[in-house]
C-alpha cells in the first residue's frame, strides 16, 4: 500500500503543543497581551502563523523571549505520546520512515534528548530544511524527493489541520490523529481520522 511513512512531530510523536502555547502566552503576557487557546488554535495550529504578531512590532525580542521559555519547558516537560514507541516498533523496518516537522532544529533536539525515538527514522526534516512551512506542500515534497519515493506511495501522519493540508497538497495520503488542541479542525483532506496512534498498524496490514 505504501513505501514510506512521514511523521509530524509535535502532537503526533511528542506531547509538546501545550508547551508551545504556554511559552507564547507567557511571552505575550510580558507585553500586556493575552493569548487565548482559541487564538492559538486559529493562528498557530490551523494557519501556521505566529501568534506573536498580536503584539505588533517586528517581534524580534519577543521571539527571543518565547524561544527561551519554550526551550526550558521542553527540557523539563516534553514527553513521548502514549502508544508511540510500541507503534514505531511494529512499523520499523516495514517502511521507510522520516519525521517532517515545522519545529526548529534547536527545539527538536532539546525535546528528543531522552525520547529514544530517533533511531526509528531514516531522516528528519526540521524547519531549516525547506523554505516555506506547512500548510504549504513544500515540506512533504522535500521529504518525497529526499526519500526518492513518489508522493502517492507515501502516508503522512498528522495531528493538525495545516499539516493535513500540507501533505494532501503534496499528493500524499494522510492519516489524521487530532489531539486535544486540534479537535474541531477541518480534516476532510485526510483519508483516515484516528482516535489514537495505536490504530495505525492495523490499517497498514500485517507485517
Amino acid at each position: 500500500m505504501f513505501d514510506a511513512l512521514f511523521w509530524d512531530n509535535d502532537g503526533v510523536l511528542m506531547e509538546t503543543e501545550h508547551l508551545y502555547y504556554r511559552a507564547n502566552a507567557a511571552a505575550l503576557a510580558d507585553v500586556g497581551v493575552e493569548l487565548t487557546l482559541d487564538d492559538f488554535r486559529r493562528i498557530s495550529l490551523r494557519r501556521g502563523e505566529s501568534v506573536l504578531a498580536l503584539a505588533g512590532g517586528d517581534g524580534t525580542e519577543l521571539r527571543r523571549r518565547r524561544d527561551e521559555i519554550y526551550f526550558r519547558l521542553l527540557g523539563e516537560e516534553a514527553r513521548v505520546i502514549s502508544g508511540v514507541r510500541d507503534t514505531l516498533e511494529q512499523l520499523h523496518g516495514r517502511f521507510a520512515m522520516a519525521i517532517v516537522t515545522s519545529c526548529r532544529r534547536e527545539h527538536f533536539v532539546q525535546m528528543h534528548r531522552e525520547s529514544g525515538l530517533l533511531d526509528y527514522f531514516d531522516f528528519i526534516l526540521t524547519r531549516e530544511d525547506y523554505a516555506v512551512s506547512k500548510p504549504d506542500p513544500e515540506p512533504y515534497r522535500t521529504a518525497c524527493i529526499r526519500a526518492g519515493i513518489h508522493p502517492a506511495r507515501c502516508l503522512a501522519i498528522e495531528d493538525s489541520e495545516r499539516g493535513v493540508v500540507s501533505a494532501a497538497r503534496a499528493g500524499l495520503c494522510v492519516a489524521a490523529i487530532p489531539g486535544e488542541l486540534n479537535r474541531g479542525g477541518d480534516f476532510s483532506a485526510a483519508r483516515w481520522l484516528l482516535q489514537e496512534i495505536g490504530e495505525l498498524p492495523a490499517l497498514l496490514g500485517p507485517g
